[in-house]
Parts: structure tokens; sequence; C-alpha cells
């Protein structure tokens, strides 16, 4: 029976694939918007906004989301146990030890940051902590190395860039439209421009949309992975889903939550919502579980 961990490859492949038609995407979306207004120098600023948006949120985007999540840097002293956790199963990994923080809140949950492993960053909520037990923590744990040894966090960072530009400039054409603002037709190329004008109002219309769509089906694929990864790393795939079981039905609030960076988290830190399966930003539990219990190690 196929398993999720038969799928690694596969999963790496298409989700290159996605990242690559939604470049194309945005560089046509640009194109679009430059002939509209019949000015190439839109898609000039547009490029290199978008340059120094990804060169900002590469260097500084794990201290921007620890910000944002209120997470303290723990040493050794203050929490051995976590940190013997953390260091066995990076060596196993062979991956550096990246840089642990607590987040001091009660509802369990975990995430991984940093652009290269060189500079990752794990941070576990306090309840996790106390909620789970050691097997379970390990599961979690390897599972977020999976994410920084696959370079997942940089991946999910250029794909929310991508995503916030398309959304800016959608916003921006829409305006541009409502208000008046229109390609010059006394050169001719009426019919063309009202084509494009249309086209254009699409695209902006629904580039929010598929945008988000995009994002969504990157992070459920990055998170099969990195349960499959995890599990293979601590030869125990009953940890994690035990874990992922326990963190799912935990109702406990995650205070400083922020859907900005909700894919993140191991668990979808918004709950008790009904939301259709296509606009998740996780796999369902049942699913997760389900895979990793029918892994064959």
């Amino acid at each position: 029976m196929a398993t999720i961990y038969t799928h690694k490859d596969s999963n790496i492949r298409k989700t290159w694939i996605l990242i690559s038609i939604f470049l194309i995407f945005i560089i046509g979306l640009g194109w679009v918007f430059s002939y509209q207004f019949n000015s190439p120098i839109i898609l000039l600023i547009a490029v290199i906004f978008s340059t120094l948006m990804s060169l900002t949120s590469y260097w500084y985007s794990d201290k921007i989301v620890l910000k944002m999540s209120k997470a303290k840097e723990v040493k050794h002293n203050e929490n051995p146990e976590l940190y013997h956790i953390v260091e066995n199963l990076s060596i196993t990994a062979g991956l550096p030890l990246p840089k642990i923080y607590i987040i001091e809140e009660m509802a369990p949950n975990a995430f991984a940051t940093g652009r290269d492993p060189e500079h990752a960053v794990i941070a576990v909520t306090r309840g996790l902590l106390n909620k789970l037990d050691r097997s379970e923590l390990e599961g979690v744990i390897a599972h977020e190395l999976s994410h920084i040894g696959n370079r997942d966090i940089l991946l999910q960072t250029v794909v929310v860039i991508l995503v916030g530009m398309v959304a800016l400039l959608s916003d921006w054409f829409l305006r541009w439209t409502i208000f008046g603002g229109r390609r010059n037709s006394d050169k001719g190329g009426g019919q063309i421009a009202a084509i494009m004008m249309l086209i254009g109002l699409i695209l902006a219309i629904l580039s929010p949309f598929i945008a988000l769509l995009i994002q969504l089906a990157v992070s459920r694929k990055r998170e099969f992975l990195a349960d499959a990864d995890g599990a293979l790393l601590t030869r125990y795939p009953e940890g994690l889903a035990s874990a992922l079981e326990k963190i799912s039905q935990d109702s406990t609030k995650l205070k400083v939550a922020n859907k900005a960076m909700a894919h993140m988290y191991i668990s979808n830190p918004f709950k008790g919502k009904k939301v259709r399966k296509m606009f998740l930003t996780h796999p369902s539990m049942e699913e997760r579980t389900k895979a990793l219990r029918g892994m064959d190690l």
C-alpha cells in the first residue's frame, strides 16, 4: 500500500512545478498591467519592488515571525529536556542545532522558521511541552526539523511574498479601473485596449483567489512530506500520529495566532470553524494520522 513516504519525490517535484507556474502567472499579470496603462515602467517597478520585498523577507522573516508570535529563546539550562530532544534529533537528521524558542501559550502547537538550516529556529508552545509525552514531543520536533531539512520555510516565505505582491497589484489595478485609469486610445488599438482591460480586470479579481489556492496547496503538500520525514527520523510514526490527535482535539485558543502565518504551525491554530476542504491550510488530521499509521518502516 502506498504511503505518504512513497510519494516524497513526487510531492517535491509537483511543488516546484507549482511555484514555476505561479511565477509565470505573476510575470504575465505584470505585463497585462503595463500594457493596460501603456507604461513599461510599471512592470519594471513591480520587479524591483518584489525583489526588495524578497530580500527583506529572506534576511528578516524569522525575526518578524518570532516577534509576531511573542516567542522567547530558551537556553540549555532553562529546559534541558527539550534542548536534548532537539539536539539528539538534529544529530540524527544531520542538521545544525537550531535555536529553540518557547511561546508562553497553553494551546499545543509548534512551527519552524529561518532561511536555511544554519539559521533555523524551532518554536513550541508551553502547552505542547505540558500536554505531550516524550515520544509525542519527539514526533513534533522531528516534523519541524524535516521542514528545516527540506527547506520548506524558505519556500513558504517565497510563496507568501508572491501572494502579497499579486494582492497589491490587483488592488492597485482595480482602483485605477474604477476611478478611470485606462490605456490611452488616441494612438489607436481601441478594441485591443478594451480586450486587455477586460482581461486585466478578470485577472485582478481572480488573482488573490488563485494565489490563495496555490499557497494552501503548497502548504498541504509540505505538511504531508514533513510528516513522512519526521516519522522516518524517529522510526516511530505512532508518536507523531498521537501528538497530532492531541493537538487537534485540544480546544485551547492560541492567542498570538495570526492568519498570515497559520500555515507555518504544525496544526492550523484557527479551530472550531467549518471550512471547505480546499480552503484548509493543512490536510485533515484524519488523513495525516491514517497515512502515518500506514507507513511501513
